[in-house]
């Protein structure tokens, strides 16, 4: 969580190759290009297939390595549990066994794991032909969301171990802006989780260059206020995450590179949508908002 538009949303880097050797992903790239990428190309299915390859073709997106695999969800699922079961573990034993702040640290994990595993939940029970292995998001988001993790995750280490008092916030700041994080996580999680079910099969992790029979303006729920409620949900998510870790450089940083995809994202994403909508998008986006500071 679109007739055609004279200007492409994808805007490649000014280095990029224009030969037909692939060229080294700079990580920020997704950053610069909102996510968007270029359409894919057109897919050469087979024809004239008898009704036994056909269905020996679809059962075969389901098998080991495919983008439907079964073993692949259950695997990652598994994993996912796992990781979320030890950081609530964790998170407990440091409540009730000492006195410091490091179980934001399991906490911060807890809550990655449980947004993938929201991310396959929510497309799997409410958009269900879409859901496939890459439904987790675990991959294709960029190296910089990686790098952002696990900066975060090292920083909120360092500063809850050898800072857990704080250097420059008194007490009651430290709690105050512990109290701000964990309603943000909470309200983000929840907008963004909801506003995929409200958009069922129109909603789409990747955005779309052509518009299918089935897809629709979604103009009701949370729709009805906000344009974009799933990015709005993990804006507000991500700065949530960062307050609660007590992490200042990483809560200056997620707010840039998280302006920056989405400032990049929503314009691109918005000429689609008026390409395939015409004037009922264009007057949708009017008496909307995107809830984002400096977005429009």
């Amino acid at each position: 969580m679109y007739p055609s538009s004279s200007v492409s949303p994808y805007r490649p880097p000014s280095n990029a190759s224009t030969s037909s050797q692939p060229r080294r992903v700079d990580p920020f790239d997704v950053l610069d290009s909102g996510g968007i990428a270029p359409p894919s190309p057109e897919i050469d299915f087979p024809r004239g297939l008898d009704i036994d390859d056909a269905l020996d073709n679809f059962e075969k997106q389901y098998f080991p390595g495919q983008p439907k695999s079964l073993a692949g969800i259950a695997t990652r699922a598994f994993f996912t549990g796992i990781v979320f079961t030890l950081s609530a573990t964790s998170i407990i034993y440091i409540l009730l066994e000492t006195t410091s702040p490091l179980w934001r640290v399991p906490f911060f994990i807890a809550s990655l794991a449980l947004f993938h595993f929201l991310e396959f939940w929510t497309t799997a029970a409410y958009n269900t032909p879409s859901a496939q292995v890459s439904s987790f998001l675990f991959t294709g988001n960029g190296s910089a969301y990686t790098i952002a993790h696990t900066a975060a995750t090292l920083e909120g280490v360092i500063t809850n171990t050898f800072f857990p008092h704080g250097a420059l916030l008194s007490l009651s700041t430290q709690n105050i802006l512990l109290g701000i994080g964990l309603f943000f996580m909470l309200l983000g999680q929840t907008i963004r989780s909801i506003a995929m079910i409200q958009a069922g099969t129109n909603f789409n992790h990747i955005v779309q260059h052509t518009k299918s029979q089935s897809h629709k303006l979604v103009t009701t729920g949370l729709y009805a206020y906000f344009r974009h409620p799933s990015y709005f949900g993990f804006f507000w998510w991500g700065l949530g995450t960062q307050l609660v870790l007590g992490n200042a450089i990483c809560f200056v940083g997620y707010a840039f590179a998280l302006w920056k995809f989405f400032s990049r994202r929503i314009p691109g994403e918005e000429e689609l949508l008026i390409s395939f909508f015409g004037q009922e998008y264009v007057q949708y986006r009017k008496r909307t908002s995107v809830g984002i500071p400096f977005i429009s």
